[in-house]
């Protein structure tokens, strides 16, 4: 008997060339900057409502900010925004 039916495989997505949640953030802000949306108030209406059409779907930027949590996303503001790395 096959000894790789009794192992559970690990599945790995392919890598993006967007990996990281501030890199995520700074995706999205840029492309809601450039579609000439207030990048902080769109990024506010979707932390509080979780309704991703507060972001653009310019340059993919709704399914990239959907890929994280916003507790993820909250997370990673405060930490910035208090000078936090853990």
């Amino acid at each position: 008997m096959n000894n790789r039916f009794n192992e559970t495989m690990k599945f790995q997505p392919p890598k993006d060339n967007i990996s990281s949640v501030k890199e995520i953030i700074l995706s999205v802000f840029n492309a809601l900057e450039e579609k000439g949306y207030d990048p902080v108030n769109q990024i506010i209406g979707y932390i509080l409502s979780g309704d991703p059409t507060y972001i653009t779907s310019h340059n993919n930027a709704r399914s990239i900010i959907c890929r994280i949590e916003r507790d993820e996303l909250l997370e990673e503001l405060l930490k910035t925004y208090l000078k936090i790395n853990k």
